[in-house]
């Protein structure tokens, strides 16, 4: 069946809202394996931060859900597809610094400690990506987005999200997998 992106995005809502889990990981893997989401896409613009909303609320994050994923929504979909590549800005770090915009209130004109601390976590973030280098892997990328937010939210917030070692289940429908290069492949846990 052929999805818009609106459909992938009410979707994802949708399955996101199921969720029980305290581990955003578990939570994008869920969704992951939707036929819906494709193993690239612009979907992974909302799809990953929303695991990271979902997972947060249900650690006990004080966040009206609903009200933030439909503003997740609408601030994910002004990001293009292959903003990888063409911008040098991951859409998933985005996506997961888009949440914690949205769990800390900021904007443009914050001028507090949550403004920066969101520019830290997607600059930590970007640097490991540029370390492993490309092709494009949305699964990749959101693993090492969603990862690296609970471990930057856990240790600055004292949050309580949960993370497991994280084993990559998409490698063989990725042509462009890196393989061994891959933290998340099979052959590296």
């Amino acid at each position: 069946m052929e999805y818009t992106l609106e459909d992938k995005y009410r979707l994802i809502r949708a399955k996101a809202l199921e969720q029980t889990s305290k581990n955003p990981i578990e939570i994008a893997k869920a969704i992951m394996h939707e036929d819906y989401v494709d193993i690239n896409g612009p979907e992974h613009h909302f799809l990953d931060g929303a695991a990271f909303l979902v997972a947060y609320k249900n650690a006990g994050g004080q966040i009206d859900l609903p009200k933030a994923l439909d503003t997740l929504a609408e601030r994910a979909k002004k990001m293009p597809g292959a903003m990888c590549g063409f911008w040098g800005m991951c859409g998933s770090t985005a996506s997961v610094g888009a949440a914690l915009a949205i769990i800390n209130k900021t904007s443009p004109l914050s001028n507090n400690e949550y403004y920066k601390d969101n520019m830290e976590y997607t600059s930590l973030v970007i640097k490991k990506m540029s370390e492993i280098g490309g092709p494009r892997c949305c699964k990749r990328n959101a693993f090492l987005s969603i990862s690296s937010g609970v471990e930057f939210t856990n240790r600055k917030y004292g949050t309580k999200m949960e993370l497991s070692k994280i084993k990559c289940e998409f490698s063989k429908l990725n042509k462009e997998c890196i393989g061994i290069r891959c933290p998340f492949n099979s052959q590296n846990n």
